[in-house]
């Protein structure tokens, strides 16, 4: 959920700065974009290089660096993130944020931000208790922004009791379950095969199609950021997801399928974009087959076309989206194949466009639905591409 994503960190002074070393770091293993903006107060508990290094961006703490003469311009951050995490946030920085107080840079910001604004308090037990530090809270609530409220233990103070900075993880954990249930598809569990089939005839040779994998894993990826947890059942290719997928390798059409039925059951969407050989060997040869005939002939049978088993399978509520690579009478085939196998939507691909087929980072595609309605797309990255199958997808979940 936080891959790629533009994050400010703003950090004030508590002791609890000092988990913002952590915090920053899993931001980062996250896949995120961090920017940090440190107060006066908290530069005194944390440095500006420990943070600048594990966030890998100069930190921020005022308006203008004398030193550098950089002026630090709090609209363009504001504006960069797509989202503000205050932590620690101090009862002075809340009543700062509750009332428009813009007196430092991390300030200036959040009254900048167009994003969704997250805050961790930290204070001493009384002063969190405090009535004014409450109306500050539900101040900040009714604006929009998100608390992440504090835990118990023991605190600075010596005093035990709520105040104490909610820990880097479970900051993490909050924000990824914030953004994903707001998400189109959260709670969706998807399939989506990619990639092509090994039919071995020896141990070092076999037949398949033709396939790079980079359009099935752009789709997955596009699921996985519209919040569905994805399961990408891969033949044998060299692409890696870009988000939280989780992968099931595969060689050959039966393992594919046999992959595919195990997980049938509990899948509310499947996507099959893989291409998968229509026929394998009947004998596997043990040893190396030796180049010895002039002429040579492999006995084939066909495979089980896992699309179109799937269909028989589908039950209501269950979406199945197919994928058809024709060279000839491009629509009737793929509108055929749609009602054939019980497909709710099937994307053409035709090896007569040029922006289209093997290996290409582009592709243009056709998708037909079950109701006869027919989208045309222009030639598109497959990423793009990805985004509109995927658009086309979420009109009937």
């Amino acid at each position: 959920m936080l891959r790629n994503k533009n994050i400010i960190l703003g950090v004030c002074g508590s002791i609890a700065a000092y988990k913002a070393a952590t915090l920053v770091r899993l931001l980062i293993k996250a896949g995120a974009n961090v920017r940090v903006i440190l107060t006066a107060d908290a530069a005194e508990f944390i440095t500006p290089l420990t943070l600048s290094t594990l966030s890998k961006n100069p930190v921020y703490t005022k308006y203008f660096e004398e030193e550098t003469g950089v002026w630090s311009n709090h609209v363009e951050l504001g504006l960069w993130a797509d989202y503000m995490i205050v932590a620690p946030a101090t009862a002075n920085t809340l009543a700062k944020m509750a009332n428009g107080i813009c007196d430092n840079l991390l300030s200036a910001v959040y009254l900048s931000a167009k994003c969704p604004v997250f805050f961790a308090p930290a204070m001493d037990l009384d002063m969190w208790k405090h009535e004014s530090t409450h109306d500050n809270v539900a101040r900040l609530i009714s604006f929009g922004n998100i608390l992440i409220a504090p835990g118990s233990g023991e605190l600075a103070s010596g005093l035990h009791g709520e105040g104490r900075m909610a820990e880097p993880e479970e900051i993490i954990s909050f924000v990824t379950q914030h953004i994903s249930k707001r998400l189109p598809l959260y709670g969706k569990k998807v399939l989506v095969t990619a990639g092509p089939t090994y039919e071995p005839i020896d141990p070092v040779r076999f037949i398949g199609n033709h396939s790079s994998g980079k359009m099935g894993f752009a789709i997955a990826d596009q699921l996985a950021e519209m919040g569905a947890e994805v399961l990408l059942i891969t033949g044998p290719t060299a692409q890696q997801s870009k988000q939280n997928v989780k992968l099931v390798p595969v060689v050959t059409a039966a393992e594919m399928f046999e992959a595919c039925r195990n997980h049938f059951e509990s899948t509310d969407i499947m996507v099959m974009s893989a291409a998968v050989a229509d026929y394998t060997p009947v004998q596997v040869a043990t040893q190396k087959i030796k180049k010895s005939a002039d002429a040579f002939s492999i006995e084939l049978k066909k495979t089980t076309d896992i699309l179109a088993h799937l269909g028989q399978l589908k039950k209501s509520g269950q979406i199945l989206v197919g994928f058809a690579l024709e060279t000839e009478n491009e629509e009737e085939h793929a509108r055929a194949k749609l009602v054939k196998k019980n497909l709710d939507l099937i994307v053409l691909n035709s090896l007569q466009d040029k922006d289209a087929g093997f290996q290409k980072d582009t592709n243009k595609i056709t998708i037909f639905n079950s109701t006869a309605g027919k989208l045309t797309f222009a030639a598109k990255t497959k990423v793009e591409v990805a985004k509109d199958i995927c658009t086309e997808i979420l009109k009937l979940v």
